[in-house]
């Protein structure tokens, strides 16, 4: 049986990548300033922080439309047999609801997974997904290992300001820290598909500490793990945790450094940086 990848834009993979590896993308729509544009293809984050610089009200986002999934899984399954269709969680979208209403018109075609995750969280499921069709493995292995990796990984992320998530109503827990002092970093991750607080820092440099201690943690006992950074709109922003991360001496490798898209960035802001990782 032939099974072909969708997911949604806010998986954050590059165009180059998805597009070597076949994966069907759905995307997401951006509100703003009264117009509506395709994330990842028609609006980028850097114009998003400009235009909200220069007095535009906060974007807003939507899902895609049941009748967008059906289109892409009509045109997918024109050479496959079955699509496995992997998206953003459903705490912090609808679009996992708008790929199931789609899928009941392709019965026992297509099989729809809440990644519980956002951005490279979802893509390095994909990416793994895409990994063992490749070598052979059925579809009940791979979402096997699609489930364990969603109960199992690591992810922490720090913004520069709580304001986009406050607006877009996607922190959660994270609320705890809202009004703290000026130079207190937020340290987040997501629990169950939502933005919770994962601990503060003063400072960029002690943020980026906490971040690592964490994950050193976390991979403790681990023989072989991949990390995912992202960030949002400037790479350097995620650059100094990345190399910390990579000379850790822990048996980690870098999978992917991918900037966020605009679906994310609306709700992140600008100088996001973080990392999902996984191990084998």
């Amino acid at each position: 049986m032939k099974v072909a990848l969708v997911t949604d834009s806010t998986a954050d993979l590059p165009k180059p990548l998805r597009e070597r590896l076949g994966v069907r993308v759905v995307p997401l729509y951006v509100n703003l300033g009264g117009r509506i544009y395709k994330d990842w293809e028609e609006i980028t984050p850097e114009e998003i922080f400009k235009k909200v610089r220069e007095g535009e009200a906060f974007p807003t986002t939507s899902q895609p439309s049941p009748e967008d999934f059906q289109r892409a899984y009509q045109e997918v399954l024109q050479e496959a047999d079955h699509v496995l269709s992997i998206h953003i969680s459903a705490k912090l979208s609808g679009t996992v609801q708008s790929a199931l209403l789609a899928a009941q018109n392709f019965p026992e075609r297509i099989t729809v997974f809440d990644s519980q995750a956002a951005s490279l969280g979802i893509g390095m499921m994909v990416l793994r997904a895409h990994e063992l069709l490749s070598q052979g493995h059925a579809l009940e292995e791979v979402l096997s290992e699609l489930d364990r990796i969603r109960k199992d990984h690591f992810v922490r992320f720090s913004v520069a300001t709580l304001e986009f998530l406050k607006r877009g109503g996607r922190i959660g827990g994270a609320q705890a820290f809202l009004g703290t002092l000026l130079g207190i970093k937020p340290i987040l991750t997501l629990k169950e598909g939502r933005a919770e607080a994962a601990g503060r820092a003063r400072g960029e440099r002690k943020a980026r500490e906490e971040i690592l201690k964490d994950f050193q943690a976390w991979a403790r006992g681990r023989e072989h793990i991949r990390a995912f950074f992202l960030y949002g709109a400037e790479e350097n922003a995620v650059r100094e945790l990345k190399e910390m991360v990579l000379a850790s001496g822990l048996p980690v490798e870098e999978a992917l450094v991918s900037e966020l898209g605009a679906v994310i960035a609306s709700h992140t802001g600008p100088g996001t940086y973080g990392f999902y990782a996984y191990s084998l």
